[in-house]
C-alpha cells in the first residue's frame, strides 16, 4: 500500500483510530451505562440485518486505513457476544496500514474466548472493572455479573498470548467505588496488567452524571503515590489518553485518563463507528453520518473513502472543553452502548 493521505480536521487533527461497536447488546446493565429501568427484556435493540456484518466492516476499515487510520478498536455493547468475532480480527489484521488491533469488554466471556483472538491477531484486551467487591460488582452490572467470572478471564488473557498484553479500566465516581481504588491497585501491581482510572464522564444521557460524583485523577494519583510513590512516563505516541506512570519499586504501570479535570479533544484522533453504521466524531456527538447506506446502495469504494474523508475534514469537535458553557453543543447525545467508550 502506498503510504496514507492523512485527512485533518478543523483543528489540524489527523484521524488515527477507529473505534467500531460490532454489538450494541450487553450481558450487563451497568448504571452509567445500560441501566436495566430503561433496557429491560422488552427493550428493542437492533437485529442481525439492521448492524453491519463483517464484510462491510472491513471494508469501512479498508477505506479508512488510507486516510490514516492505523489503529481499531472493537467496542460494544458488548463485543464477546458477536458470534465468530476472531474471524473479524483475522480479516481486519490483514488490511495493510492496520497496525494496531484492541477490544474492550466486560471479561465475563472472555476465559473461553482469548486464545482464539490472540491466535486471530488481536494485539490488546481492555477489560472494564470498577470494583473488586463482589456485592457492589453485582450493583454496578445490574445484578448480572460475578467478579470472579471478570478475574478468570482476566488471567486466561495474561497467558493467551496477546502482544501488548491486557489492560484494566476502572471508572471511578466519589462515594461509590472510590474507596476500593487502591484495592485495584494492589490487586494488579506485579502481575503485568495494566491498570488504568478514568474520570466518571457524562457520556450519553441516563447515567445521572453530575460534577461531584468525580474523582479528579490529581486526587486518585496522590492517594496512589502516597502508598506506592508512582514516576511519571512520557507518551508513547501523539493523542494517547491515559497519563503513564510506573511503580518505583517495579511493581509496574498504571494510568490515569483525565477526561474531566483535563480535557484532551485537542489532540483525540478518534472516530467512532457504530453496531449500525452511523459514523461519529466524537463520544459526546449528537447525530452521525449513515455508511450502512451508503454500503448497501451499491456506492464504490472511491465514493466510501470521499465520504470518510469528508465527515472527519469537516469536524470541529471539542465538547469536553465547552463542557459546562453556553457554547456546549445542545442535543441528546448518543448512547455510550452504541459506540463504546
Amino acid at each position: 500500500m502506498n503510504a496514507p493521505t492523512p485527512v485533518l480536521d478543523r483543528r489540524g487533527r489527523p484521524l488515527r483510530d477507529l473505534r467500531i461497536s460490532v454489538m450494541d447488546r450487553c450481558n450487563f446493565r451497568c448504571t452509567y451505562c445500560m441501566p436495566a429501568a430503561t433496557y429491560g427484556d422488552d427493550y428493542a435493540f437492533l437485529s442481525n440485518a439492521q448492524r453491519l456484518d463483517f464484510d462491510e466492516i472491513e471494508r469501512v476499515c479498508r477505506q479508512a486505513a488510507p486516510l490514516g487510520v492505523s489503529k481499531l478498536r472493537l467496542t460494544g455493547g458488548e463485543p464477546l457476544l458477536r458470534h465468530g468475532l476472531p474471524d473479524l480480527v483475522r480479516r481486519l489484521r490483514a488490511i495493510d496500514g492496520i497496525d494496531d488491533i484492541a477490544l474492550t469488554t466486560n471479561g465475563v466471556l472472555l476465559d473461553r474466548q482469548a486464545s482464539a483472538l490472540a491466535d486471530a491477531g488481536l494485539d490488546r484486551v481492555t477489560v472494564s472493572l470498577d470494583t473488586l467487591d463482589p456485592a457492589l460488582f453485582r450493583t454496578l452490572s445490574g445484578g448480572r455479573g460475578e467478579v470472579d467470572a471478570v478475574l478468570r478471564g482476566i488471567e486466561v488473557a495474561r497467558h493467551a498470548g496477546f502482544r501488548d498484553g491486557v489492560k484494566v479500566n476502572a471508572v471511578v465516581q466519589r462515594d461509590l467505588n472510590d474507596a476500593g481504588a487502591l484495592d485495584l491497585v494492589d490487586h494488579f501491581r506485579g502481575t503485568g496488567v495494566v491498570l488504568r482510572f478514568i474520570e466518571f464522564m457524562d457520556v450519553g444521557n441516563r447515567n445521572a452524571w453530575s460534577a461531584g460524583a468525580v474523582v479528579p485523577s490529581a486526587e486518585l494519583q496522590a492517594r496512589i503515590h502516597a502508598r506506592w510513590p508512582l514516576m511519571a512516563l512520557p507518551p508513547r505516541h501523539p493523542g494517547e489518553v491515559a497519563t503513564r506512570y510506573r511503580f518505583l519499586d517495579g511493581g509496574g504501570e498504571l494510568g490515569l485518563i483525565s477526561s474531566i479535570s483535563k480535557p484532551f479533544c485537542g489532540d483525540c484522533t478518534r472516530a467512532r463507528l457504530s453496531s449500525e453504521g452511523l459514523l461519529y466524531t466524537c463520544l459526546f456527538a449528537t447525530q452521525g453520518t449513515d455508511l450502512r447506506g451508503l454500503l448497501r446502495a451499491g456506492q464504490d469504494d472511491t465514493a466510501l473513502r470521499a465520504v470518510l474523508a469528508g465527515v472527519w475534514s469537516a469536524r470541529n469537535d471539542r465538547y469536553s472543553e465547552l463542557r459546562g458553557r453556553p457554547a456546549t453543543p445542545p442535543g441528546r447525545r448518543i448512547e455510550m452502548h452504541y459506540i463504546g467508550g
